[in-house]
């Protein structure tokens, strides 16, 4: 797929339940969770690549949304700019807009005495500025579960291998691709490290649940970090819509996107809590760090940060890598992803916090450490825990 060509094109898909036979259920021979192209759909469709000569790349029905989306590619010769002005006036066209690029935001950096057996966990800065161990005595994220939209993740790394539940690769179908990205790795290492395992480190709630979401893949070239598009985060993002995931973490980010802030509103009506990363330019004007509702967080720094937005350990953060390796790294994917891990501690304590109780709670518990402010693991488990302690 082309971003600076391609064009995502959705149309309506009513899923008209079939004719009823002799011996049949009631939704007849289709499975109950069948959703796929429905005829008008695909006669729209055929229209449409008739009409303007369009080439088909891929394409997948997004049931929350009613509507069929395909990746096409602009014609040669063809302004895609004006194809789309043309397309948004049909009205066969729920949603024309370009395809669109995507990053994550994590750098490769160079190279006390706790009760855990885990024997780098002096050494993870986030979790000793944050005091995770001391939060652990009232919560480590037990029954939350958290859907992460990143690259894939090494599966068999020994301080991963019992925190993630479930895979989607929504990029390619390469099994190994995915155990040998970098960033996904990080980020489920920061989030859930095993905890008491003998083994490297420990995650800021090491008893959450994870769901990997692969949208996001490395490009042959070296030192280039991940991409995503909008194809394959629409896919994420649709299939997180039908679990019971309460945590999204999207440590990534670009330019606003339609069909993307489409879905993530849906999530956030579901009553997600979303943690984004803040970009490297510290604008909040893209997906996913711009849509009402979702938790921005930056890397905790001496400047004062923008409003509402959370400051979190990111700088120089050891966690997992693949081949059951450990490496430091930096970066605003990282810093999400600790809050990613201190949300999953208060959810597993207040099940029923929404995403602005999250957020004014965190900020409202933040404490200076090497003299800058940032969320505060245990601090925000005490507030929350002591009233209701106090209520029995």
């Amino acid at each position: 797929m082309d971003s600076q060509r391609d064009i995502v094109l959705a149309v309506a898909n009513p899923i008209d339940p079939p004719a009823l036979h002799a011996g049949s259920s009631l939704l007849g021979y289709v499975p109950a969770g069948y959703y796929g192209a429905g005829q008008r759909a695909v006669s729209a469709l055929a229209e449409l690549k008739r009409h303007y000569n369009l080439d088909e790349v891929t394409g997948w029905p997004i049931k929350a949304l009613g509507v069929y989306c395909v990746v096409v590619k602009t014609p040669a010769g063809t302004d895609r700019e004006a194809l789309l002005k043309t397309l948004a006036k049909d009205d066969r066209v729920k949603l024309a807009q370009p395809l669109q690029d995507y990053s994550v935001y994590a750098t490769v950096a160079a190279q006390t005495h706790h009760r855990y057996n885990d024997p780098y966990v002096d050494l993870q800065r986030g979790f000793v500025e944050t005091d995770a161990e001391l939060a652990h005595s009232v919560s480590q994220g037990e029954g939350v579960h958290i859907a992460v939209v990143d690259t894939g993740a090494d599966l068999t790394h020994p301080d991963l291998q019992g925190r993630i539940h479930d895979t989607h690769n929504m990029v390619d179908d390469s099994d190994t691709a995915f155990n040998q990205d970098h960033h996904g790795t990080e980020v489920a290492g920061v989030i859930a490290a095993d905890a008491d395992n003998h083994q490297g480190i420990v995650g800021i709630a090491p008893k959450s649940v994870l769901s990997l979401y692969k949208a996001c893949w490395y490009a042959p070239a070296p030192q280039v970090g991940a991409r995503c598009n909008t194809f394959t985060l629409a896919k994420a993002l649709a299939a997180i819509i039908d679990t019971d995931a309460r945590i999204v973490n999207l440590s990534l980010g670009g330019p606003d996107d339609p069909l993307l802030d489409k879905l993530l509103a849906q999530l956030l009506n579901q009553g997600r809590i979303v943690v984004a990363a803040l970009p490297p330019d510290g604008r909040l004007s893209g997906f996913p760090d711009n849509a009402p509702g979702v938790i921005v967080v930056r890397v905790s720094d001496a400047a004062p940060a923008p409003a509402d937005v959370l400051s979190a350990p990111g700088k120089d953060i050891l966690t997992t890598q693949p081949g059951g390796g450990y490496d430091f790294t930096s970066g605003s994917s990282m810093a999400a992803a600790h809050v990613s891990g201190i949300v999953a501690l208060l959810l597993s304590v207040s099940p029923r916090l929404d995403a602005y109780a999250v957020r004014d709670l965190l900020l409202k518990s933040s404490k200076l450490s090497h003299g800058v402010t940032e969320v505060n693991a245990a601090s925000a488990v005490a507030a929350l825990h002591e009233p209701q302690r106090a209520t029995h």
